[in-house]
Formats: structure tokens, C-alpha cells, sequence
């Protein structure tokens, strides 16, 4: 998705993230006083300072989300292939998987923030305007399409080479997940399978 706007994007554009565009921009944002840290997985909150609370309702927000089961394979794995420090991609690279998704620090993060945590700004309102699941993207995308006046063509960028999410999971580990991750299941219509 990243990737298909910064095609589009304004020469004055601010933009956060790792794609090309975005990493020759950077300078833009550094120096710059805001109530978090500004990268590719900013929340609403974290932007504080760079726009204002009350401009957010003049700006279309949305967010990409996806099946906690699947996203908590894949996020193991990219950590597995990291080389900077940080306490998961130690842990990942260390403990299976199943220790990984049981240790605290796993649980604690996973608990802490739901997908609205991400969308939600630095007053405690929730301000999205379009959750678009990637299961059901074409559907979902739909109030982002009208919005621009366009539809981008995505590719599938990172995609990893690997099994079935649901071959990682114990049956406890699958209750783990949905005990960790309710209120997005319940809220976007997960299922483990």
C-alpha cells in the first residue's frame, strides 16, 4: 500500500515509512517535537505535534489490519530476520515459537495494542475511517478508492515462503491468541482458520 501512494505523493507530502520516497524525506519530520515516534507503525497519538488533534477530522485515516493468528506467524519470522536490538527480535531468535508467543513481553505487547490503539489520537478518540482487512481487501478498500477517486494496483510486497499460520499453533496457543486478541477478532470477524 505504502509503496502504490508514494507513487501519487506531492512534492511537499509528508510521509513516514521505509519505502523510497519516504526514507529520502525523512529530514522533513527530524528535529520535529511530537508526542511520539514518528516511523512506519506511528499511532494517531504519536503524530501529535506534527498535525493537531483537530485536524485529523479533515484527513481521511485508515489502517491495514489483518488475522491476528496469521500476523503473529509472520511478525515471529521478520524479527527472526533482524539484526538490531530490540527485546523481541532477541526473543524470536532464541525461543521457538511457541515460547516466543507465551513469553511475557510477547503477551504484554500484544495485549497492549489492539488496532485501534494505532488509530486512535492523542485526546483517546478513536479516529478511523477505514479499517481495511487484508482478507477482504477489495471490499474493505472501497471507502479509500472512493475517497481518492482512484484504485491503486497493490503488489505483494515481503511476501515470506513459509507454512500455513495454522500449523504453528498448539490448540493453547490458539486460545492464547483469542484471549490476547479478542476485541479485534470480535470487531473485524477473526476466525483461527
Amino acid at each position: 500500500m505504502a509503496l502504490a501512494l508514494e507513487d501519487r505523493a506531492m512534492k511537499d507530502d509528508i510521509m513516514l515509512g521505509d519505502t523510497p520516497k519516504a526514507r529520502r524525506r525523512r529530514s522533513r519530520v527530524q528535529g520535529m517535537q511530537t508526542a511520539g515516534r514518528l516511523w512506519k507503525h506511528s499511532t494517531l497519538a504519536d503524530i501529535d505535534g506534527l498535525i493537531t488533534p483537530d485536524e485529523i477530522p479533515d484527513l481521511f485515516t485508515f489502517t491495514l489490519v489483518r488475522n491476528p493468528w496469521d500476523r503473529i506467524v509472520s511478525y515471529y519470522h521478520w524479527l527472526r530476520d533482524r539484526s538490531f536490538d530490540h527485546p523481541a527480535v532477541r526473543l524470536s531468535q532464541s525461543l521457538s515459537f511457541t515460547d516466543f508467543l507465551n513469553h511475557a513481553h510477547t503477551r504484554l505487547s500484544l495485549s497492549a495494542a489492539p488496532f485501534a490503539f494505532y488509530m486512535t489520537d492523542i485526546r483517546g478518540q478513536e479516529r478511523c475511517n477505514a479499517y481495511i482487512r487484508l482478507e477482504h481487501f477489495a471490499k474493505d478498500a472501497a471507502p479509500l478508492w472512493d475517497h481518492l477517486g482512484f484504485e491503486l494496483t497493490l503488489g505483494h510486497e515481503n511476501r515470506s515462503n513459509r507454512v500455513d499460520y495454522q500449523r504453528y499453533y498448539s490448540d493453547a496457543d490458539r486460545a492464547l491468541v483469542a484471549d490476547l486478541c479478542a476485541a479485534d477478532i470480535a470487531r473485524f470477524g477473526y476466525s483461527f482458520d
